[in-house]
């Protein structure tokens, strides 16, 4: 085990094969995220898309592949490939650093990916907002789906939103993006990197196959996901109720149940809003797999460990892992296809080298 810790690969070696691999997983799933950014921030009542497979079909049936279910595409890209080559070469050099100076290996794994996906943060979480609303619109002047948003291409949808809603709208939902992914990747590089080392000892050599490859790489983020479930819960719930007009929504409790709803004077026609008050809260980082039941307690909060408390008080155990399924499949899958391209391309450039693999070049 001491033998792998040594073979150290260039910085731009990592930050390439991590690039590449994660566009390619998220570009893989780009068409579930669409249904799903659908389904979290459909205003129709009753909902116009209920499960993955309908509303798959649904939308590429009205709105065709590329303007349909891979809109938002051209944003989720420029955020993706340079998000991720920022994650992996900061987590590398994280890690190193970390284990140079004696930090528990598993300790080293858990802080690097914290690091890292704080720094990335600050490049993927403006695309995100930019995809998931280009998503939640889907066509322009799109006659299926009323979204409030109706923007021409990538360019007029980011001139439009600084305009109206300010720069600081590209961020919107930053905090609770960073409550859930920080944690997020921090378990899912440290449970991969411990698999790996485990995998190793068990074939007794550095080349696992591609079946533990995938093992490792899918494991890991399905139990990452599974375990922040709560927090991609209460972030889902935040960002899908909380009115964020001047105005708080009023809750109102009825007599015949304890169940909050809105007030009816904030239930106003799409049409009749202004532009701004349309920048609803939708999910701005990897899509939340979190579809609130109806009738759910509305969160009039936006303290995430506020959220966790009215969750579990009123709907138990069972509410804080809502959705846990698809999220496993979801983090499975993206994980799986990036992690284990991740190491296949860094085996390519370790056969034909850019720099010299002395272990600290860039």
């Amino acid at each position: 085990m001491e033998e792998e810790e040594e073979i150290r690969h260039p910085y731009i070696h990592c930050m390439l094969a991590g690039g590449l691999g994660g566009t390619s997983g998220d570009l893989l799933m780009h068409s579930i995220d669409t249904v799903k950014t659908r389904q979290q921030g459909d205003p129709h009542i009753p909902s116009k898309y209920t499960s993955l497979s309908s509303s798959y079909l649904k939308i590429f049936r009205q709105e065709g592949l590329r303007r349909g279910l891979y809109s938002g595409v051209t944003p989720a890209f420029l955020g993706s490939f340079p998000g991720t080559l920022i994650f992996f070469g900061c987590y590398e050099w994280s890690k190193r650093h970390l284990i140079d100076i004696d930090v528990h290996n598993s300790l080293a794994y858990l802080a690097s990916g914290f690091v890292a996906d704080l720094a990335a943060s600050i490049v993927y979480v403006p695309s995100e907002v930019l995809k998931t609303r280009l998503q939640l619109q889907g066509r322009f002047n799109n006659p299926f789906f009323k979204s409030g948003y109706n923007y021409r291409s990538t360019l007029h949808a980011t001139r439009t939103i600084i305009k109206e809603e300010g720069f600081a709208a590209l961020f919107y939902g930053y905090k609770a993006t960073l409550f859930r992914d920080l944690p997020f990747s921090a378990l899912q590089f440290a449970f991969y990197e411990q698999e790996q080392q485990w995998a190793k000892q068990y074939v007794g050599g550095k080349d696992i196959g591609l079946g533990l490859e995938i093992l490792t790489a899918a494991t890991a983020g399905g139990a990452a996901g599974v375990i922040t479930c709560p927090l991609d819960v209460v972030k889902t719930r935040i960002q899908t109720q909380v009115n964020p007009s001047d105005e708080p929504a009023k809750v109102i409790f009825s007599s015949r149940s304890a169940t909050p709803r809105l007030s009816s004077s904030h239930l106003v026609p799409q049409q009749a809003q202004h532009p701004k008050a349309s920048s609803r809260g939708i999910s701005t980082s990897s899509p939340g797999t979190t579809i609130p039941k109806v009738g759910s307690v509305t969160l009039d909060t936006s303290s995430i460990f506020t959220g966790l408390k009215m969750v579990y008080k009123t709907e138990g155990l069972v509410g804080c892992f809502r959705g846990v399924g698809p999220r496993f499949v979801w983090t499975s899958v993206q994980s799986g296809t990036m992690l284990v391209l991740y190491q296949i391309i860094l085996r390519q450039l370790s056969a034909h080298p850019l720099v010299a693999s002395d272990g600290d070049n860039v």
